[in-house]
């Protein structure tokens, strides 16, 4: 009897994934559409002509967000032109010889040291290295948050005492008080993995997040925590808080939801709310989420995904919204709506 119920059960969810997961499939960016990483309008231009050799766009984009103030996207910046300077450098050395003094210059140079020594196995040794280099230019900057978050990643890679790097957080947050990458940073150095425990990440990104303006990234920063502390075994401390991962998927879905479907400013936090939503099996909402992502697909959290996940970040994002597809077509009904016919209106709905 029990291997008639199971094949039963078998049977009917193949029929309801057969009927509804193509409508399922209509509501989303088709697979072919999805962007891995896509810079917005005013990198995409910089990352081109850097492409062919020209350095100019990216250090009159790097001193227009210096000059505006624009850190949250400076910071972007920054890190996405290290990374393409990482395998792509005739420019930036270019860059540096026309202008060897140079602050964004400099700060993408730095920043491209530290990602390699990070991806060294000396790394300590040789962050450690890059120390005076890294409090240089942290020094030389009045107003520049972006310096100091570097400094944090710095400090963490290089085993910093908690002293060292409260002083070095006081310094960043001076210039910036809700600036999204340094608190990311402070973060991790507090996350179990690191030198603190889940109950210091989520004490300090929910009291972050409390701070923070409606609209800030910082608001999402308890599900990053939620994120990083479901990845790790649990500690001496138990594992996470079912609780503190519940309010945080609530306040990053209220944080999601107040940004345009498809718009790229959130499209990080969203794929990490996405990614959440998947461990924990929530179907609906990560298919509304997926919804909200539209095209934009982040490597981040997909490269950090399962080890039996395909290696590729964009094909890992596709596998996991093909999943929630099939897993919320199994569970719609045969003779109900189909899915996304109720409640907040499918993909993107609020």
């Amino acid at each position: 009897m029990h291997s008639t119920m199971s094949l039963l059960r078998a049977l009917v969810g193949t029929l309801r994934s057969a009927r509804h997961a193509p409508r399922l499939a209509a509501g989303l960016v088709p697979d072919d559409d999805v962007l891995l990483d896509a810079p917005d309008g005013r990198l995409a231009p910089a990352l081109v002509a850097a492409a062919l050799g020209d350095q100019e766009p990216a250090a009159k984009l790097l001193a227009t967000t210096r000059d505006a103030g624009e850190w949250e996207d400076r910071d972007r910046y920054v890190i996405r032109l290290a990374a393409f300077a990482q395998h792509r450098g005739d420019w930036l050395t270019r860059w540096l010889s026309d202008a060897p003094g140079d602050p964004d210059a400099l700060l993408v140079t730095a920043q491209l040291s530290v990602r390699r020594a990070w991806e060294s196995p000396a790394r300590a040794e040789r962050l450690r290295e890059l120390a005076p280099l890294v409090q240089d230019l942290a020094g030389e900057a009045p107003h520049d948050p972006v310096p100091w978050r570097l400094a944090l990643d710095h400090a963490r890679g290089a085993h910093a005492e908690p002293a060292v790097f409260e002083s070095l957080w006081e310094q960043a947050v001076r210039r910036s008080p809700h600036h999204y990458g340094c608190h990311v940073a402070a973060l991790k150095y507090l996350s179990a993995q690191w030198y603190g425990s889940h109950r210091a990440a989520f004490d300090f990104a929910e009291q972050a997040a409390d701070d923070a303006a409606p609209d800030s990234l910082v608001r999402a920063l308890p599900v990053r925590a939620a994120h990083d502390g479901l990845r790790m075994p649990p500690g001496p401390e138990g594992p996470v808080p079912a609780g503190r991962v519940d309010r945080a998927v609530v306040r990053a879905l209220v944080l999601s939801a107040s940004f345009p479907p498809g718009d790229p400013w959130p499209a990080e936090v969203r794929n990490l709310l996405a990614h959440v939503l998947v461990e924990r099996e929530n179907w609906a909402e990560a298919w509304e989420e997926f919804g909200r992502i539209g095209p934009y697909a982040t490597s981040f959290p997909w490269s950090a995904a399962r080890d039996s996940a395909p290696e590729d970040p964009l094909l890992r994002f596709l596998a996991a919204r093909d999943r929630v597809r099939g897993e919320l077509a199994r569970r719609t009904p045969l003779r109900g709506p189909g899915p996304g016919t109720a409640g907040r209106g499918g993909p993107g709905g609020h």
